[in-house]
């Protein structure tokens, strides 16, 4: 562990070097050979990391920003594919896979349109070719819907991992890309600017726009892949539309697989419960006092069946960790993020299982001291029914000291 700790803290190191270098004047060509052997076996997402980390020691951002066009010179060649079961980058609807087709319809607008027209320009500066440019340049400035969903949908999921400062270097980008882009519509609009001038900018904007395309697809994504769970890319999708899409619109919603607990529970052989009384072993309830007296507790439950199912979960005024109606029928897997899905397994299965009757965790969540406890449910044969999830805020419970005996004022 120390080793790689070291190691870790010497690419950052390096990498923090390498940025003074291009900030006094180095080219890209003159950094790139360093930075390909620093980030030899280093995974996209773990470089990010270390981006990140040298914005939080106040590192200004721009200056993070000079690396990416070190990174589109040398990735291409240093970033492994990342494969995994049901590609979400092949699932029509899903925000990965409406990106990506977004991104092959900017392709082809740019090498298709755009660059033939250019060549013509260069050659012959006649109204109609202005005019033809103008108009493929507007519709390729449709990428600022593209850019829009990915900084306002996407980059604040990622916030909340802490991933921080690969999305601000990226959204500056976006914005010089923007620029770049209105530029070259005023540039073309105006009859007496010079074409040279007009096509070397509009050269120069083209290729910009691919390596962000480039950088989207071989950093952003994978890295929001393996960090996002399923449920909070359920939410990017249903609020997608409402920012508009750039040159592509996905033809179908995409929905994440899910069982109808209704129709479970009568295949299992069980009547649900209605509105009336449920009767206990210790006691009636009805179902609304029992709803309230569940949410009333300040604590956050949620009940996941025998078959991996989350079949309910409380809902208090102030949950830890928020949870949706969406969440109702999904694999529990498929509602944690994927780098810790691995441990939710283990537990259920060890619980499941009989190894263990119960497994505790205790994190710190910025002001929040969390107690996340795991419980297995079993009837009283002892048969596993499920497994309770118990999370609870326990930072004001460690601060009590001494003894209250009198009411509150």
């Amino acid at each position: 562990m120390s080793e790689y700790i070291n190691n870790r803290e010497y690419r950052q190191r390096v990498l923090k070097e390498l940025i003074m270098e291009l900030h006094d004047g180095k080219t890209v060509e003159e950094v790139k050979e360093r930075f390909a052997k620093l980030i030899e076996g280093v995974s996209a997402t773990e470089i990010s990391a270390m981006e990140n980390e040298l914005i939080k020691e106040g590192l200004p951002i721009t200056e993070v920003q000079r690396l990416c066009d070190v990174h589109a010179a040398v990735f291409k060649g240093t970033i492994e594919e990342i494969h995994m079961p049901d590609d979400p980058a092949k699932i029509p609807g899903h925000p990965i896979h409406t990106f990506i087709m977004e991104n092959r319809a900017l392709e082809r607008l740019m090498d298709k349109t755009i660059k033939p027209l250019l060549i013509e320009f260069e050659e012959n500066d006649r109204p109609s070719i202005r005019q033809s440019l103008i108009e493929e340049f507007t519709k390729l400035y449709e990428i600022d819907k593209h850019y829009i969903r990915k900084e306002n949908l996407l980059f604040p999921f990622l916030e909340k991992y802490e991933i921080t400062g690969p999305p601000k270097v990226m959204w500056g980008v976006d914005d010089e890309i923007r620029e770049d882009l209105k530029n070259i519509l005023s540039l073309l609009k105006d009859n007496g600017n010079d074409r040279k001038e007009i096509t070397t900018k509009a050269y120069a904007a083209i290729e910009r726009v691919n390596e962000m395309i480039f950088k989207e697809e071989s950093i952003l994504l994978p890295m929001a892949k393996d960090t996002l769970s399923e449920d909070e890319w359920l939410k990017i999708g249903k609020e997608s539309h409402d920012l508009g899409y750039c040159l592509y619109e996905p033809k179908k919603e995409w929905k994440p697989v899910r069982v109808n607990i209704e129709e479970k529970t009568k295949q299992d052989g069980e009547t649900p419960t209605g509105d009336g009384y449920i009767n206990f072993e210790t006691g009636i309830l009805k179902k609304d006092e029992l709803e309230a007296m569940l949410n009333t507790l300040p604590v956050d439950i949620t009940f996941v069946d025998k078959d991996g199912l989350v079949k309910y979960f409380s809902h208090g005024p102030e949950r830890i960790f928020p949870r949706t109606k969406a969440v109702i029928g999904r694999e529990v897997g498929n509602c944690h993020p994927p780098a810790s899905v691995h441990i939710v397994e283990k537990i259920v299965e060890d619980l499941k299982n009989g190894v263990k009757d119960h497994e505790d965790f205790w994190i710190k969540m910025g002001d929040k001291f969390t107690l996340i406890r795991y419980f297995a449910v079993r009837d009283q044969e002892g048969n596993f029914l499920g497994t309770l999830e118990f999370t609870q805020n326990i930072g004001p419970i460690q601060e009590i000291k001494g003894e209250k005996r009198l009411l509150s004022e």
